[in-house]
């Protein structure tokens, strides 16, 4: 069994609520980062859980719920595939042609986005109608709650990574 290092949480001085979220956001995209590297392809694509996901998979999933959630749910833009993370039989899916690179790629350009959204539109801001959110007068969830929605996700699958990096590997983090 190998042990990783800790990657440093954000500055414990930090308590502007819309600063802390993104730098928890950045924290947990590159702990999930830090889950995959240095598997190879194979591991990445091999399921370890009776369940059936794979690590890919989960990446894959964090790529577009940001982007659901953001780009299409906040700002109420035109997503070309908003559940392109499912695949026929609405499960994740990854396609043979997709790489970790590519993914992680995309993870990464998904939490710049996020925080140029951010930085133009307070924590109270509404999500626009017309994307994920229909024009019919229902309720929609705010800048903030979004983006602690994010975070919950981030947090939540970063732990899954952990048990199936372990599984994997052996490889466990501090």
């Amino acid at each position: 069994m190998t042990t990783s290092a800790p990657l440093p949480e954000p500055n414990k001085q930090l308590s502007d609520p819309g600063t802390l979220l993104l730098d928890y956001l950045d924290y947990y995209r590159s702990a999930i980062g830090a889950r995959i590297e240095g598997l190879s392809d194979e591991d990445l694509r091999t399921s370890r859980l009776p369940s059936g996901w794979t690590m890919l998979e989960l990446l894959k999933h964090l790529v577009h719920m940001e982007q659901r959630w953001l780009r299409w749910g906040f700002r109420g833009e035109p997503v070309p595939a908003p559940w392109g993370d499912r695949g026929p039989e609405d499960r994740w899916y990854v396609a043979p042609q997709e790489s970790a690179a590519e993914l992680l790629t995309a993870l990464h350009a998904g939490g710049e986005y996020t925080r140029a959204v951010a930085s133009e539109a307070p924590l109270s801001a509404v999500a626009a109608a017309g994307g994920r959110f229909a024009e019919d007068g229902a309720e929609r969830p705010t800048l903030g709650w979004i983006l602690f929605h994010v975070l919950q996700e981030y947090a939540r699958h970063a732990g899954h990574l952990d048990i199936v990096r372990e599984l994997t590997d052996g490889t466990v983090d501090k």
